[in-house]
């Protein structure tokens, strides 16, 4: 008699970059059939940014390569994505390190082992608007910026700059507290 063998499955969430926005334009039920056709089990998107909820047997890397050319012949881009478990996402909301305020908006990067020291450099180097900060922790780089300020801060210029684009992503802490929700 043959034994079937299941693959023990783990719940991700692809945080890809650049989805929606500089004539990237996706639609996600498109981007989650992707996914299913790369033989991830149990996909649904959160929001239209770009976070895709999957189950799969196969570690970080291998997803990440697989899923990164599944999307770039589908799309005819270059895809880039970071792939975090749910223990990984409840951690960057667990860790958040500010404390939420009306006038400003607290965003988590997910990217490549080492990003969060320079993204820490990039900052410090940076001019700040009053009330702006960034801190690491646990590996996690967060960034408290006075609302209105996301994309004209001086720090802000960066996170398009091409030759970081296959390093990060980022999302604002109310993203992972609805990945994870949905997890």
């Amino acid at each position: 008699m043959k034994e079937a063998t299941h693959a023990r499955l783990t719940r991700f969430c692809a945080f890809l970059r650049g989805v929606n926005v500089k004539g990237t334009a996706m639609k996600m039920a498109e981007v989650c059939s992707v996914f299913e056709k790369a033989g991830m089990k149990n996909v649904s998107s959160v929001l239209a940014s770009g976070n895709i909820l999957f189950s799969s047997g196969k570690n970080k890397k291998e997803l990440k390569e697989l899923l990164e050319k599944m999307m770039s012949e589908h799309f005819g881009y270059e895809a880039f994505l970071f792939v975090k478990d749910k223990n990984e996402v409840e951690a960057i909301f667990s860790n958040n390190p500010f404390e939420a305020g009306p006038g400003f908006h607290i965003y988590c990067f997910a990217g490549v082992e080492g990003v969060e020291k320079i993204l820490m450099e990039t900052f410090q180097k940076s001019e700040k608007a009053a009330g702006e900060s960034a801190q690491i922790r646990e590996s996690n780089f967060y960034w408290k910026v006075p609302k209105g300020n996301t994309l004209d801060s001086d720090f802000g210029k960066i996170l398009g700059k091409k030759h970081l684009k296959d390093s990060f992503t980022s999302r604002n802490l109310n993203t992972f507290e609805k990945t994870l929700k949905k997890m």
